[in-house]
């Protein structure tokens, strides 16, 4: 009996830890972001100030109406950020649900579109269709995060970032794929990639990367979603990361008609 509480014991610390490690995770990938959400919210306060003197000195309609249109797309921006970095950096709960991957990952590229910006890095997204899978939104979330920002990383002097998202009707799977134009991996230090604590780089000014544990908690959230984490590479030419996951029915209240104003329905170019 003494042997199965210790046992218990055991397993509660090892959860425990495994909860800590991941909102460290989490909280590192936030402060890898921070300087570049700063200097997003500066030019939107910059933005905010302008229209408002405009609009205090014009006293015709029309130029007052344009300030104040100004003021509130900047102050819906502003909202937007704001809320996408306090859902990621909270503590989540273990539920899942079905989501649309689009709708996720505009949540994501809504926090590191300035960010690629500042590090001269094209984002190019790419939607065919609107695949659902049932995911812990915050774990996949933060999964794509650290890989945007290893391949930001991995692209010193610029670059280009594809996002892929689709469902493929073959496999019954929804996938996201990662690509960028980076130096690659070499085939040796591919294979363990995923192990934890291997690293093939230091940690950046802040703390972001050199770990070793990113792309191993990366794998451990994926296939606790039934899902799989492929990658492929070439020295000199780029990595690939593909996430899949089991596609899953649109639930009713999410065929429901949503207000939002979406940049990835199509594919784009930012």
């Amino acid at each position: 009996m003494t042997d199965e509480r210790e046992r218990q014991q055991y397993i509660d610390e090892i959860q425990s830890l495994r909860e800590q490690l991941l909102q460290a995770q989490k909280l590192s990938t936030v402060g890898a972001l921070a300087s570049s959400v700063t200097h997003e919210f500066n030019n939107i306060l910059t933005t905010v100030i302008n229209y408002a003197k405009m609009g205090l000195r014009h006293k015709n309609n029309e130029t007052r109406e344009k300030a104040f249109n100004k003021i509130l797309t900047a102050g819906q921006r502003a909202s937007k950020i704001t809320t996408g970095m306090l859902s990621y950096a909270r503590n989540g709960s273990e539920r899942r649900e079905a989501m649309d991957l689009v709708d996720l990952v505009e949540d994501v590229l809504v926090l590191v579109e300035k960010d690629l910006q500042i590090h001269r890095v094209r984002l190019q997204t790419h939607v065919e269709g609107r695949p659902f899978a049932e995911v812990n939104a915050s774990q996949i979330q933060q999964v794509l995060l650290n890989m945007i920002i290893n391949a930001r990383q991995a692209m010193e002097g610029g670059g280009r970032l594809d996002i892929g998202i689709r469902a493929n009707p073959e496999t019954n799977c929804a996938e996201l794929s990662i690509r960028d134009s980076g130096h690659g991996i070499p085939g040796d230090q591919l294979r363990k990639i995923f192990d934890q604590f291997y690293t093939t780089k230091t940690a950046d000014e802040a703390g972001q990367g050199g770990t070793g544990l990113g792309l191993a908690l990366a794998r451990e959230v994926i296939e606790s979603h039934h899902g799989r984490l492929r990658v492929d590479s070439a020295v000199g030419k780029g990595t690939t990361f593909t996430l899949k996951f089991p596609l899953v029915v649109e639930s009713a209240s999410q065929s429901s008609p949503k207000i939002r104003n979406s940049s990835l329905t199509a594919p784009a170019s930012k």
